[in-house]
């Protein structure tokens, strides 16, 4: 079963002084790209939670965002006393001013608040850990829900190719009779005796070069292994890519072999068909 590389997980946890809010966001890409926003407090756990999500999420451009709001009336900030006076002093010397305006103006300064450094709580990084799994079983949900649609899709155009691929084999005979009929007369315009044995070798070494066999057998075996890699329980989008690419070379061999306007017709609907699949894998993991 396929999974979309779209996707979107969030997850809130609550715990006495502090409310935990997780979001995990995923588009397509060709390798894993994490982008992390989390509190400075934790980024030396930043390494542990990129392998979480990695072994998840396997692919795509993912966006974390992990924000951890205080919802106690303490606070790890405190103002910086000494560099507020000293700030006011400066002001006073510029200005007279209201006191409380210069104070106003003094906490706006640099430095005027400062942040003590918490250390990591335990307790708090495993409330993060598991509303981070939370996310990912929420966004894996999405991937697998887009998936479907995704399947549903694909397996169409691929029976749509089948069906063009068995007009066309329905139709080959026909096209090769045309060919020698073309070939005969323009032997008979010119009005020329020929040895019917020569003729007959030189009519069979030229249908060989439109012969459409092998590529015929090819694509057949190139869609049916397609369907059962997307019927396969693990979501392989490369997989798909590398046997839609061997599709297109048998249909674009079969389209310059035809030498038959009806058959082309139906290759640039094969053609059509298969680069729909083409837009659509870009997004499958």
């Amino acid at each position: 079963m396929i999974q979309s590389m779209t996707g979107f997980g969030k997850s809130v946890s609550e715990l006495p002084t502090k409310k935990i809010t997780v979001e995990v966001k995923s588009l397509n890409s060709k390798n894993f790209d994490l982008n992390a926003r989390i509190s400075s407090q934790y980024r030396e756990k930043e390494l542990e939670l990129r392998k979480i999500i990695s072994k998840s999420l396997v692919r795509g451009k993912i966006d974390l965002s992990v924000y951890v709001e205080n919802t106690s009336e303490e606070t790890s900030s405190i103002v910086n006393q000494a560099v507020v006076k000293k700030y006011m002093e400066q002001l006073r010397s510029l200005v007279n001013g209201d006191e409380t305006e210069l104070l106003k103006m003094a906490v706006r300064m640099p430095d005027a608040l400062k942040t003590e450094r918490e250390e990591i709580d335990e307790t708090e990084f495993q409330a993060i850990e598991d509303a981070v799994e939370e996310a990912l079983t929420e966004i894996n949900n999405f991937r697998s829900d887009e998936g479907k649609a995704l399947e549903k899709d694909l397996k169409l155009r691929v029976s749509n190719i089948e069906d063009l691929l068995q007009q066309i084999i329905k139709m080959d005979p026909d096209r090769i009779d045309g060919v020698k009929e073309r070939l005969r007369k323009g032997v008979e315009e010119l009005k020329e005796n020929v040895d019917e044995n020569r003729f007959e070798q030189e009519l069979v070494y030229y249908i060989e070069k439109f012969d459409i066999t092998e590529e015929k057998v090819r694509l057949e075996n190139h869609l049916n292994y397609f369907n059962e890699t997307i019927n396969s329980e693990d979501s392989n989008g490369r997989k798909l890519a590398f046997i839609s690419q061997e599709m297109g070379r048998e249909i674009n061999t079969i389209g310059s072999k035809s030498n038959y306007a009806p058959m082309q017709q139906l290759v640039v609907q094969m053609k059509d068909e298969l680069e729909k699949i083409k837009e659509q894998l870009l997004n499958v993991l």
